[in-house]
C-alpha cells in the first residue's frame, strides 16, 4: 500500500508494515486541524487494510509532534452555523478522538519518536502500543506551561499507568522537558536509539511482531488495553482465559508452533 497527501504520508516499505508519517516539518507537525484530521483518516484507512499487521507512526523533521499550533490554522471541519462554544467542543472532540482511534486499531502501533513530543504530541505517543525514541527526542506535558492544565487527550489516565503516579505528577506539574534517555530509564519508552537508526529499528521490531500469529497479536493488544481499565486480578484472568481458549480451539496455531520448534524452523501461523 502506498499513498501520500501534502501533510500525511503512508508507505509500506516492508511486508505487512505500514508507516504513517506526519509531514509538516516547518511547523514541527503541530496539532493543527489540517494535519490532525487527515491523520485520523489515515488511522482508519490503515486499520481497514487487511494486509497491514503492524503500524509505525512517526514525523518528518525535528519534531514528532509539537502540540498546539500557535500560528494561524484552519478551523475544525463542518462548523457552519455553530456558536463559539459549540465550535470549541467540536474542536476538542476532534483532537480527543485520536488516542482512542489508535487504541481500537486491530494491529499494534509503534511510535517512532523523532525530536519533540510536546503537549498533545506527548499524548499522541501514549496512544501507541510501543514507543521507541531517537536520541534527540524529548517530551513535555506542555499544557501547564501555557497557563492551562496538563491534562489533555487522556494524559491523566495514560501517563500514570506508563510510568507511575509519582513521576507523572512531577512531569505534569513541573512542565519540564524529559529527555529520551530519562524516558527510557523510567519506562516511558522501551528503547532509545540513534536518530539515523530510528525507522530501521522500528521496522525490525515490526518484522518480529509480524512473525507471530496475527490473531494472537491483535487479541494481545486488545487484552492489554482492557487490562489497564480492569479493576481486579480475577477479572483480568477471566478475560485472558476466554481469549486464550478462543485462539487455542479455533486455530491450529499451537500445533504449528510445536511442530516448528521440533523441526527447527520459524512457525507459519495460518490463524
Amino acid at each position: 500500500m502506498s499513498d501520500s497527501t501534502e501533510l500525511i504520508e503512508i508507505e509500506s516499505p516492508r511486508p505487512h508494515t505500514t508507516i504513517i508519517r506526519m509531514n509538516r516539518p516547518e511547523r514541527m507537525n503541530s496539532m493543527a486541524f489540517e494535519l490532525m484530521v487527515p491523520l485520523a483518516e489515515a488511522f482508519d484507512q490503515v486499520d481497514e487494510d487487511n494486509d497491514t499487521t503492524c503500524v509505525i507512526l512517526t514525523g518528518t523533521g525535528a519534531g514528532f509532534c509539537s502540540g498546539a499550533d500557535t500560528r494561524d490554522t484552519m478551523p475544525p471541519p463542518n462548523i457552519e452555523g455553530l456558536t463559539l462554544t459549540r465550535i470549541a467542543t467540536k474542536a476538542m472532540s476532534t483532537l480527543s478522538d485520536l488516542v482512542p482511534r489508535m487504541r481500537k486499531m486491530n494491529k499494534p502501533v509503534i511510535a517512532a519518536i523523532n525530536g519533540a513530543a510536546i503537549g498533545g504530541g506527548m499524548c499522541l505517543t501514549l496512544g501507541a502500543d510501543i514507543r521507541i525514541a531517537g536520541e534527540s527526542a524529548y517530551f513535555r506535558a506542555a499544557g501547564i506551561n501555557n497557563g492551562l492544565t496538563a491534562n489533555e487527550l487522556g494524559l491523566s489516565f495514560l501517563l500514570p499507568r506508563a510510568i507511575g503516579a509519582t513521576r507523572a505528577f512531577e512531569l505534569m506539574l513541573s512542565g519540564r522537558d524529559l529527555s529520551a534517555a530519562e524516558a527510557a530509564e523510567i519506562g516511558l519508552v522501551s528503547a532509545t536509539v540513534p536518530d539515523d537508526r530510528l525507522i530501521e529499528e522500528a521496522l525490525d521490531l515490526a518484522d518480529q511482531i509480524n512473525g507471530w500469529s496475527t490473531q494472537g497479536v491483535a487479541l494481545t493488544k486488545r487484552l492489554m488495553w482492557a487490562g489497564l481499565e480492569t479493576n481486579s486480578l480475577q477479572a483480568a484472568i477471566e478475560m485472558e482465559s476466554h481469549t486464550q481458549l478462543y485462539v487455542r480451539l479455533t486455530t491450529k496455531n499451537f500445533e504449528e508452533a510445536t511442530k516448528a520448534r521440533s523441526e527447527g524452523r520459524p512457525p507459519n501461523f495460518q490463524d
